[in-house]
């Protein structure tokens, strides 16, 4: 890179060149510290936020690639053009990630009109270095239209201002490619005090502003998944709030007479809140006295799985309304689910409660069968046959009917309720509560004790349980 004097201020001293090393030594280890960090990041390009942070170890490694070869220029010195080179240089055949094809420097002499370049400006800009140095004048032609006022403006407040030069344009190079160029310089003054000549770094920075905005594009892109998760979410959760019985704390079914029901439920979200499942559970007096009972899961999440969960609540309410069976419910609620647009499979368990003879009836599709407990110890109730909802399209679902007694607790949930524990042991777990289910005076009371032991921190998925205690 020339170095322009001036009769009024003294030529600079070179750096010593073992503190040059020993910068380079530190930028290259850290540059390998930052590749190694990169290479662990996923580049699939599945999640937004991977995405925008392996593109900002990208643009880190440019700009220690470019320090790293600055470094290396400033030890070894400006490389002058060739006097006589036997062909013009393709500018392809430079390395892209080479200092020498993307920083030269250049002076414009004012009192002669001549300028210098050095070979790399030559390379920059796609020009035959055996070709005369452009003038001040000239050098706007390589310019794009739009760019031209910028260059111009800044050419004229270092001449005329003796302002420094510090700006961006874009050049067209003879092959049509257009490249971003960034010029840093400053006038060099006389004894006078006039300007004399103009020196100026130019830099090749095209592959830095498009790493910039890769970066800027996935921000942009991330910021937007991530409001339009928070507004899936939002609408999510309140379609399932809509959806759910509104009571909270007990409810007493039928409300009227003997044999009645003392219900409490509860879902447990999951520990990632944006992770909204299709489970429900439901209570309801039907027009003949008795009540349903229900829980289910849905497959998947968000909005398109609480739509699902809606619609197939609706639909269970309906037919339980209109006297269907728990076992022929089931079945027509297989078929609904066949035939919607987007294809889903479901778990549930149907339970139709009769006070009067303290009878239960009930189906299951791929659901955990409910829990009894009676005298202080918990079984589980005898699966009727059943699939998951969606699996078969002629499916047929059977039913079971058992007695129930006074202070007898049924358990129902979803098998989210048990996630992390799996076999025998986790349904073990709940059937050890039966001690503490029989000392508990109201169903509320049995669903804290069961919150205390599976509603902890780190779940991995949604949950219902639905508690049933027959009174006297």
């Amino acid at each position: 890179m020339p170095s322009p004097v001036s009769a009024d201020r003294p030529a600079a001293q070179p750096p010593g060149r073992g503190s040059v090393e020993a910068l380079i030594t530190q930028a290259r280890r850290l540059k390998g510290d930052v590749d190694a960090v990169r290479r662990d990041t996923r580049s699939d390009g599945a999640d937004p936020e991977e995405r925008w942070q392996r593109a900002l170890y990208d643009l880190a490694l440019h700009q220690l690639d470019d320090l790293d070869a600055h470094l290396a220029q400033l030890r070894d010195g400006p490389q002058p053009a060739p006097a006589e080179p036997a062909a013009p240089p393709a500018p392809a055949a430079v390395p892209s990630g080479s200092l020498l094809s993307r920083v030269g420097s250049a002076e414009w002499d004012l009192l002669t009109d001549e300028a210098t370049w050095s070979g790399e400006l030559y390379q920059i800009l796609g020009l035959d270095p055996d070709r005369p140095a452009l003038t001040l004048d000239e050098l706007p032609s390589l310019v794009l239209d739009e760019d031209r006022p910028k260059l111009t403006a800044m050419v004229t407040d270092c001449l005329v201002d003796a302002k420094p030069i510090d700006g961006e344009f874009r050049v067209v190079r003879p092959d049509a490619s257009v490249r971003t160029v960034h010029m840093m310089g400053e006038p060099v003054l006389g004894a006078d005090g006039g300007t004399t000549s103009m020196w100026a770094v130019l830099r090749d920075v095209s592959e830095l502003r498009r790493s910039q905005r890769t970066v800027c594009e996935t921000r942009d892109s991330l910021h937007l998944h991530r409001r339009q998760q928070q507004t899936e979410h939002r609408i999510a959760v309140e379609l399932q709030e809509a959806v759910l019985p509104p009571w909270r704390g007990s409810l007493r079914l039928p409300r009227q007479g003997p044999g009645a029901l003392d219900l409490a439920a509860h879902r447990l979200p999951a520990a990632t809140p944006t992770l909204l499942g299709g489970d429900w559970y439901d209570a309801l007096e039907l027009t003949d006295g008795q009540t349903l009972l229900s829980v289910g899961d849905l497959t998947g999440q968000g909005v398109a799985v609480a739509s699902g969960m809606a619609t197939l609540l609706g639909a269970v309410r309906g037919m339980a309304m209109a006297g269907t069976e728990p076992g022929q419910l089931l079945t027509l609620l297989n078929r609904l689910l066949d035939t919607t647009v987007q294809p889903a499979l479901g778990s549930a368990v149907c339970c139709r409660y009769r006070p009067e003879t303290r009878t239960l009836v009930w189906a299951q599709a791929g659901h955990p069968a409910p829990l009894l407990y009676r005298d202080g110890t918990g079984r589980v109730l005898n699966t009727p046959d059943g699939v998951l909802l969606g699996a078969s399209s002629g499916a047929v679902y059977g039913q079971s009917v058992v007695t129930l007694r006074p202070g007898d607790l049924l358990l129902l949930h979803t098998d989210g309720l048990l996630s992390g524990h799996s076999g025998p042991a986790a349904v073990d777990r709940l059937l050890g509560l039966a001690p503490r289910f029989g000392a508990a005076r109201t169903a509320q009371d049995c669903v804290r004790t069961v919150v205390e032991e599976f509603g902890g921190a780190g779940r991995e998925d949604d949950a219902c349980v639905l508690v049933v205690k027959v009174t006297t």
